[in-house]
């Protein structure tokens, strides 16, 4: 039994708060909880705010995904085009994912990559919130109908949240509905649309008995939309998408974010974009664009550790830029006369942008998402090594990436040289004298992606007129001159989450529902291609846009490790961990298409009843 237990638990996630309570054998009573037991289901789960805190177990869920070091939102940026894994001195990091991408390899290190962890914490995700549903009707405090189906409603919100991640990450994923109070072997995939079918059925539900204005960090009903929104769109039901798009849009509580506020709100070297996105301005009241957030807040009870988005996403800018005389130029001592990583963070250059990210998509001056102050080139920081003034005429000048004679004076180009958006970023780490970046509150959903999602499903509609209306009312916002509407495809919506959601979007993820849109409906792409789901892991548009944009898998960069940068279509689906596969002994849980395991793969279900057609009950 505790063999069966501990690779139930680790490897698939899907046993039930308190499972670790449930017993076997002949004398069971001196392990039965006592009546006192704060953590016996039994005692937890009979009132309100017993299952409320049962829901706090998922918002925490939520915020890892943020937070740490090598989070796992650095995995879904860099299997897309806008970044690629910037660490160069070893193996094992994302970058050869034909060789690395295996369903045996190891797929949660905050060293190597975090599929894994998507795995399992979905699931977890999953169980917290099952836990909910299935015990909704135990207390007997509820002071009405309404506050226990708002307690539903959430609860279906969290299972949403994770099946659409899952699906739009693994395919088809094993369906579970409901709490379990033993462990179970015989799990079996279940097709992707009927999950998601499943989820929007119970976020329709949810949406009404969900409160328009809640604590920031709770679920409120915007957030309901705005997944609602997205389950649409992946179902391909765009008339929907757009009608709970514009409930959220058009409802009255939210609002882009249009004029200056906050604590920033009065510097006027700075603006809206900068004011957006600073720590202490995300949760106010009067940001009417956030939707959901997760909360880390520094000294308080259940923080995660800070962001570390500087210690990610900043260059490895301190060693390995020399001056054009040869002398070491960059150090990231604090306190010094010409302080960098007080301002900017001591970077290791994880999620390494693009030229794509960097370049090709910023095509107005104007946006103040690249503008400067907001948004960080390399040759805006300078020679600061204290230990070359009056030695090298360089200190204090502009960094160069060669000298007057064309030499490299970078000694690590992928790590240590691309430009990065300051105002995303930055997170003052009070903590550290050389900041990681600390801790902040952050956007899971806000009102900026909701007009992207609906002009989205305008194009699908081929109503590129309201498409271009809802992008520019993000586009114009940050200072760009508009686009027309004979301008809008799905290439120009993703080029604007690209500018707006970065190190927010989960890109994967939705790259990922794009490319089956693309092979459900057969509609011609902006390349000019058209996909079908009989091929889909042999051809399709997530692969083919991150051959067209990225300069690293088209091009045999190789780091100096040795290490090869390569990619390949089946790469649009993640691989479904080995070991949830091979513990699973009593049932089937496929495996996608490209890797390991595939052969031996069944139909999946086609219901929600989660029977078999082969299996016995």
């Amino acid at each position: 039994m505790k063999n069966i237990l501990k690779k139930s638990s680790v490897y698939l996630g899907l046993m039930a708060t308190g499972l670790m309570l449930s017993t076997t054998g002949c004398d069971e009573a001196w392990l039965e909880p006592k009546p006192l037991s704060f953590y016996a289901p039994e005692n937890t789960f009979n009132s309100a705010s017993g299952l409320w805190s049962a829901l706090v177990a998922c918002e925490r869920n939520m915020r890892h995904e943020y937070t740490g070091d090598g989070p796992p939102i650095l995995t879904e940026h860099i299997f897309t085009e806008v970044a690629v894994e910037g660490t160069t001195d070893k193996s094992g990091p994302a970058q050869d994912m034909n060789l690395l991408i295996t369903p045996d390899a190891n797929l949660n290190s905050a060293n190597f990559n975090r599929i894994g962890w998507y795995w399992m914490e979905g699931f977890n995700g999953i169980k917290y919130a099952n836990t909910v549903i299935s015990r909704i009707d135990d207390p007997t405090d509820y002071e009405s109908e309404e506050e226990r189906n708002h307690i539903l409603g959430t609860a279906y919100f969290h299972r949403a949240l994770r099946y659409y991640r899952l699906t739009n990450q693994f395919g088809d994923v094993p369906l579970i509905l409901e709490e379990m109070l033993e462990p179970r072997l015989d799990f079996y995939s279940t097709d992707r649309e009927v999950i998601l079918r499943k989820m929007k059925e119970d976020l329709e539900w949810a949406e009404p008995w969900v409160p328009s204005v809640m604590d920031r960090g709770q679920v409120p009903k915007g957030a309901i939309q705005h997944l609602l929104t997205k389950v649409n769109l992946a179902l391909g039901e765009f008339d929907d998408a757009i009608a709970s798009a514009s409930r959220l849009i058009d409802g009255g509580t939210h609002a882009l974010m249009t004029d200056r506020f906050g604590s920033t709100g009065n510097d006027p070297e700075r603006n809206v974009i900068w004011d957006l996105h600073r720590p202490e301005n995300k949760s106010l009241n009067a940001n009417t664009e956030a939707i959901l957030m997760v909360m880390d807040r520094l000294d308080t009870d259940g923080n995660s550790g800070g962001m570390s988005s500087m210690r990610q996403a900043v260059p490895f800018w301190i060693t390995n830029i020399n001056t054009p005389n040869g002398n070491r130029g960059t150090i990231d001592q604090p306190g010094i006369e010409i302080d960098h990583v007080s301002k900017y963070g001591r970077g290791i250059g994880r999620l390494r942008g693009t030229w794509y990210h960097q370049s090709m998509i910023w095509d107005d001056e104007n946006d103040l998402r690249h503008a400067p102050g907001n948004w960080m080139d390399m040759t805006d920081l300078v020679y600061n090594n204290p230990g070359i003034k009056g030695n090298d005429e360089y200190y204090g000048q502009p960094l160069q990436f060669r000298n007057d004679q064309g030499t490299v004076l970078v000694v690590d180009t992928i790590r240590s040289w691309f430009s990065w958006p300051h105002y995303k970023v930055f997170i003052p780490d009070p903590q550290n004298i050389r900041p990681s970046g600390g801790h902040s509150d952050w956007y899971i959903f806000r009102l900026a992606e909701t007009y992207l999602l609906r002009a989205e499903a305008h194009v699908w509609k081929g109503d590129l007129a309201s498409a271009a209306a809802d992008l520019n009312a993000v586009r114009t916002r940050a200072g760009a001159a508009p686009y027309a509407p004979e301008e809008m495809n799905i290439g120009t919506i993703l080029d604007e989450r690209a500018r707006e959601l970065y190190y927010e979007e989960p890109r994967k993820t939705e790259l990922t529902r794009m490319a089956y849109l693309f092979a459900m409906t057969g509609k011609q792409a902006y390349n000019g291609k058209t996909y079908s789901m009989g091929s889909f892991s042999d051809d399709n548009f997530l692969y083919d846009r991150i051959m067209e944009f990225t300069d690293f898998y088209n091009k045999g960069v190789f780091t100096r490790h040795g290490d090869t940068y390569t990619y390949s279509p089946y790469h649009v689906l993640w691989p479904i961990p080995a070991d949830a596969i091979n513990t699973n002994t009593q049932g089937i849980i496929n495996q996608n298409k490209g890797y390991a395991g595939f052969e031996n793969n069944v139909p999946p279900l086609t219901t929600v009843d989660g029977n078999h057609p082969n299996s016995e009950g």
